[in-house]
């Protein structure tokens, strides 16, 4: 939120603000909680311009707020990606706002979105936009593939979010003992691939089934033998309190 911030020229809450909120909304809330196993509450801040201006330029004012509500399963099952390769959901580099959470990073992909899921597909794929040749992520979230015993995600340049289940996975996989490279990825390297799976707030860790690019379709390993499922048992142990919390994640709220 800090970083979205500065780049939209807003002013953002302190850590101990926004932490706050986050625990008074959900004590509020509890009762809302899910049983264990049965889905999750989800907490989704926003930061918006609230103040009297028509012009162009930065509000007057602004509204720090936190919504939340009870979720399921973000996706039912693995993923069947469409690789977008004539729109882009963000300009490459470090120039534009690909990298921030903000309704700029949403928008660009419904067009592309809707398309895919008319046609059967579960998400999109999108590609960078200055090559066409490697990928970024999703329309919500960050994309891995694995290779053997190396695990590869596109890199953090200003065009795809830092996101905080990315970070949690990659240091995850390295405790496992996998190799993680952060880098740029290939279209070719991601089809070859033994697997392929995405992270995000609401999904944790979402393994993908297929991708389709082109008149090209790939399959991949899933199921519970698969590398996705063990990290997301692990990342959602941690978060449950059933795995030791070893990295200082968890925050008790009471």
């Amino acid at each position: 939120m800090k970083r979205g911030a500065d780049r939209l020229c807003m002013p953002s809450p302190s850590n101990d603000q926004f932490v706050n909120a986050v625990k008074q909304i959900v004590l509020a809330n509890k009762r809302w909680v899910p049983p264990s196993g049965k889905g999750s509450l989800y907490v989704r801040p926003l930061l918006m311009g609230t103040g009297a201006s028509l012009g162009v330029g930065p509000a007057p004012e602004y509204t720090f707020l936190i919504y939340c509500s009870p979720v399921g399963s973000y996706h039912k099952g693995a993923l069947n990606f469409k690789v977008e390769d004539k729109l882009y959901r963000a300009i490459s580099g470090s120039g534009g706002t690909g990298g921030i959470k903000s309704v700029t990073n949403y928008a660009p992909v419904y067009t592309a979105m809707t398309e895919a899921k008319a046609n059967g597909f579960s998400d999109v794929l999108f590609l960078d936009s200055a090559t066409g040749k490697y990928i970024e992520e999703a329309t919500a979230c960050n994309v891995f593939v694995v290779k053997d015993n190396s695990i590869f995600t596109p890199e953090i340049d200003g065009t795809i979010l830092p996101g905080i289940t990315r970070k949690s996975i990659i240091e995850i996989a390295i405790d496992l003992g996998y190799q993680v490279m952060e880098r740029a990825v290939s279209v070719e390297e991601m089809l070859g691939a033994d697997e392929m799976f995405c992270t995000g707030t609401a999904m944790v860790v979402n393994s993908v089934a297929s991708v389709t690019y082109k008149e090209t379709r790939v399959d991949y390993k899933t199921g519970p033998e698969a590398l996705s499922a063990k990290l997301r048992a692990t990342l959602v142990g941690i978060q449950t309190g059933c795995v030791e919390d070893k990295k200082s994640w968890t925050v008790l709220v009471d």
